[in-house]
């Protein structure tokens, strides 16, 4: 491959890790843990619990990318400790899943355009056009290569890091703001005989919230120097982590802990506390600028997957093909066209992801507990730079126990979305089976 003269720096991996982090979520999730949560200690404890669960995981990727320093690692790491069929079937569902995420993602921005322009819904082939228009304004700024793409993510992220701040500085302003309106959701109770039931259910949507951080190793090739992707990791996460546990402060102080739950557009309740009743402009403005960064780094990072899986020949020759400033052309466009296709089909293909946290749960993981087998095998021993890597196997078991925990979780809440889950891996199993593996054994026998 024709390597991009253009290096991550420190400062590029971390805006990488905080982009894949904070996404829209944050400005809605909050509402629908409180809901779940039934009080302030056992909703600030999730927080402060899943935090921590996301330090263990960024040390421990900290590591894993260190020892494995390849573009697109979170394939090649499945691959090389436990199968390729483990590695297709995994980041085959991850790959369809984010194309649908950032497909819906982009619609919804286009909803907020919608709002700050005309005040009301404009109907779908508008919404279509704008996300259509993001995506593809993206795809241009990538075809332009690493050096482009993460210039523009890092100022998107700089941007969207200053309204959260924003955000959280509400709680200054001495102002208390009511709710508009509610979304439809269950409100637990805490009895006094369930806290750990609803600790447990409500790390479901803050381990989705605080995830994505793990697929910066696919950048493993691209940064400066050997301590560059894991000091990125572990500053990005520590700044998620502060930022997170701010914002859920501000929440609860500026609209109140009972009337957050299952409350609608919250991150406008807060941009009300500063600007009255132009603060859901600013708010729409804001969520659209958090697409348009979620749009890039969806962009930057998956074609990285398509290339390792091409590598592995478990994807297409084609995904390999490189233009002279390393830019994985075939990739970047296949992707970016089949997110267009799903932009096409609409917002009901949301109701297919549900599972998306059941599969995350595994893959997270199982992804983590290849340190183990990375170590025992001291694969880049010479590479891995640092004295807290003495306690990478700690925190990657307690990671990794914590995800087991995350994903009975969601069976116990959602046993439909599991099933899907499973069957679905299942599915891409077969798939691999039957395309790859038994060419490969015929191949071998010839």
């Amino acid at each position: 491959m024709s390597t991009s003269p253009h290096k991550l720096g420190f400062f590029s991996v971390t805006m990488i890790v905080i982009s894949l982090v904070i996404g829209t979520g944050i400005f809605k999730t909050p509402a629908s843990i409180a809901a779940s949560a039934g009080t302030p200690l056992i909703f600030y404890a999730t927080w402060i619990l899943g935090g921590l669960i996301a330090l263990c995981g960024a040390l421990t990727y900290a590591e894993i990318g260190s020892r494995l320093p390849v573009m697109g690692a979170y394939y090649k790491v499945f691959a090389y400790c436990y199968h390729p069929l483990v590695g297709f079937t995994v980041n085959a569902l991850i790959l369809v899943s984010n194309a649908a995420s950032l497909a819906i993602v982009a619609l919804i921005g286009a909803d907020y355009v919608s709002d700050l322009l005309f005040g009301q819904p404009s109907g779908t082939a508008f919404n279509v056009l704008v996300a259509i228009l993001a995506v593809t304004l993206f795809y241009g700024v990538n075809l332009l290569g690493l050096k482009t793409s993460s210039r523009t993510q890092n100022i998107l992220t700089l941007i969207k890091i200053g309204l959260v701040i924003l955000l959280i500085s509400s709680v200054f302003t001495g102002v208390q703001v009511a709710p508009h309106g509610y979304n439809p959701g269950r409100v637990l109770e805490y009895t006094g005989s369930n806290g750990w039931l609803l600790l447990m259910l409500s790390l479901i949507p803050v381990s989705f919230t605080y995830g994505g951080y793990q697929q910066t190793i696919n950048f493993g090739s691209e940064v400066k120097s050997g301590r560059t992707l894991p000091q990125g990791i572990i500053v990005g996460i520590l700044v998620v982590l502060g930022l997170y546990l701010s914002i859920s402060f501000a929440y609860v102080k500026v609209i109140g802990f009972e009337e957050i739950k299952n409350a609608s557009a919250i991150g406008a309740l807060l941009f009300e506390a500063w600007f009255g009743p132009v603060g859901a402009k600013v708010f729409d403005v804001a969520m659209f600028l958090s697409v348009l960064a979620y749009v890039n780094i969806i962009l930057m990072s998956n074609p990285r997957v398509m290339y390792a899986m091409a590598e592995d020949q478990v994807f297409p020759a084609l995904f390999k093909l490189t233009n002279r400033q390393g830019v994985l052309v075939s990739a970047l466009t296949v992707y970016a066209a089949v997110t267009v296709v799903i932009i096409f089909l609409g917002k009901g293909v949301d109701n297919v992801l549900g599972f998306v946290m059941f599969l995350d749960s595994i893959g997270m993981g199982a992804s983590a507990a290849t340190l183990f087998i990375l170590r025992r095998q001291q694969v880049g021993q010479d590479q891995v730079q640092g004295a807290w890597t003495r306690f990478t196997p700690l925190l990657a078991g307690i990671f990794v126990c914590a995800y087991a925990v995350v994903a009975i979780a969601v069976v116990i809440q959602n046993p439909a979305a599991a099933g899907i889950g499973t069957g679905l891996m299942a599915l891409f199993a077969g798939v691999y089976w039957g395309l790859y593996h038994r060419r490969a054994g015929g191949e071998n026998a010839a």
